[in-house]
């Protein structure tokens, strides 16, 4: 027999929502203990208890407090190791920006190239170009010779 579908909001009963509570909570304690037991990894449970003021820890309260202290002593430990969302996120943002510069000055290199080679075609360079693009474009075949060179060295 098929168990129906629990419908996850607020028990308005207070006899129901205590009794969903207990029952609730014996089933996450006996999950942590199945995690302890099979996987040999320390895990404690603390549960506030809405009826009454007691909290419910599991194992006990020494164990819970060994194994949190434990915890916060190892993230102390490895606070270098582990970043936290914001960091990690100002992480990606810079070495998106740098691989967009990078991109950006690969393009311009390579338009200046595909302008160059067309300007060479016709044998003759537009009316329109600047002192700027002239230098830029010098500046590309500087670098191109160089590359050549160092091919050349390369194979030798």
């Amino acid at each position: 027999m098929t168990r129906k579908k629990v419908k996850l909001a607020f028990i308005s009963d207070a006899s129901a929502r205590k009794a969903t509570y207990k029952k609730r909570k014996k089933g996450i304690i006996k999950k942590v203990s199945e995690l302890t037991i099979l996987c040999g990894i320390p895990a404690c449970a603390i549960i506030s208890n809405p009826f009454d003021s007691k909290t419910e820890v599991w194992p006990d309260l020494a164990g819970a407090k060994q194994i949190i202290e434990r915890y916060q002593n190892s993230s102390v430990i490895d606070g270098a190791k582990n970043v936290n969302q914001e960091s990690f996120l100002l992480q990606r943002i810079t070495k998106a920006k740098e691989q967009l510069r990078k991109q950006k000055h690969d393009n311009h290199e390579k338009e200046l190239t595909v302008r160059m080679i067309g300007y060479m075609k016709n044998n003759q360079l537009p009316d329109d170009l600047s002192v700027s693009d002239l230098k830029e474009f010098d500046k590309l075949i500087e670098k191109n010779l160089k590359d050549l060179d160092n091919k050349i060295v390369e194979l030798n």
